[in-house]
């Protein structure tokens, strides 16, 4: 009985890993094979709640989201702002487009139309906001040249629109060659 039980149960063994890999194949054919659902039976739909709330969970931004996207937008509207006064004459001491602009007085006046308010000096404007990189300037950031001498609106494209100085009017002019070597750094007001 002893040699029968020997010979027998690494029979057994064998056999029942054969039926258990024959089952895993099966198996896996199963869930690899395209299904074939009769043409008389309408496909199966999901439920609209589900897939609606899903989608609302994922669309749904951050509140830090939420406000970077609303400081883009106000950046954006001050630069759109900012174009209406290309061509108005510069005016030292100027601060409105009847009487003309200065530089200060020019950047001051678009920030005041959005609730910020900047002094009409441009050490003063330098003084405000939180200082940024030239590599991360976006549109809105304040830019100054000459020793903070001058102050400009960047614009994006490395460009910036301001009243240059007597006999000239309201521009945009590029970050490169001349202003780039008298480029003193950049504050974000809009923050």
């Amino acid at each position: 009985m002893f040699r029968r039980t020997r010979v027998l149960l690494p029979l057994l063994v064998l056999l029942a890993c054969v039926a258990v890999g024959v089952a895993a194949a099966a198996a896996d054919h199963h869930r690899h094979a395209p299904s074939h659902t009769p043409s008389h039976s309408p496909p199966a739909r999901k439920h609209p709640r589900a897939s609606l709330r899903h989608v609302r969970a994922v669309k749904r931004p951050t509140p830090l989201a939420r406000h970077r996207a609303k400081v883009r937008n106000e950046a954006a509207s001050v630069v759109r702002f900012a174009r209406h006064f290309l061509g108005v004459q510069y005016v030292y001491g100027g601060a409105s487009p009847s009487s003309g602009f200065d530089c200060s007085g020019f950047t001051r006046y678009v920030f005041a139309h959005f609730g910020v308010s900047l002094p009409h000096y441009t050490f003063a404007q330098f003084d405000l906001g939180r200082r940024v990189a030239r590599s991360g300037l976006r549109p809105g950031d304040l830019v100054f040249f000459d020793g903070v001498g001058h102050v400009g609106l960047y614009i994006g494209h490395n460009r910036f629109i301001h009243a240059p100085h007597s006999g000239t009017r309201v521009s945009v002019d590029r970050m490169s060659g001349w202003y780039s070597g008298r480029y003193a750094g950049a504050r974000r007001v809009i923050t």
